[in-house]
């Protein structure tokens, strides 16, 4: 799916470049108005990076908390460490895997989350950081045909910033 996203400073441009999309006989199911009285960014579908990078943590979760108790049980069982004497041997490989999965759940925070959110999942990032400053974006989705004629009616509008997508 190809987008056109305009980035308009009010509501009176953003309303403007509606109906001139209107004029020009493109689709109106095609055309989204975001930002204040309107649509947000999660109805439109837009990612919060935040959340993305919980989910991303949970998930890693699953795997890496098992498998670095299974890891930390195993090493000290192969290497005979007697780290904890006072417990002995069968609590000691249980204490070993307890933190083996201590460092799995931190390895699922780490990558699995702070990456995205310290970088943002994705392109919508900067569009989310505009609506919350008060902007208004209208997004036209639709073929190249329909991006092509929506670009040429939006550019004489002068909006702040106009950038076509394609998703994959």
């Amino acid at each position: 799916m190809n987008y056109l996203i305009a980035v308009l400073s009010d509501r009176i441009k953003a309303e403007e470049a509606y109906t001139a999309l209107e004029k020009a006989n493109i689709p109106l199911q095609q055309v989204s108005i975001l930002g204040k009285g309107y649509k947000t960014a999660d109805e439109f579908g837009f990612l919060d990076p935040s959340r993305e990078g919980r989910k991303n943590s949970i998930r890693m979760a699953y795997w890496l908390i098992p498998f670095g108790f299974f890891g930390g049980y195993t090493f000290d069982a192969i290497t005979g460490l007697d780290t904890f004497a006072w417990a002995g041997t069968p609590f000691n490989h249980i204490i070993g895997g307890f933190l083996g999965a201590i460092g799995g759940a931190m390895g699922s925070f780490f990558v699995g989350g702070s990456g995205t959110l310290l970088q943002g999942a994705s392109d919508d990032l900067p569009y989310r950081n505009r609506l919350n400053a008060g902007k208004y974006l209208v997004v036209v989705q639709g073929n190249d045909f329909i991006k092509n004629k929506a670009t040429l009616v939006l550019q004489p509008l002068k909006p702040e910033n106009l950038q076509g997508y394609v998703e994959n």
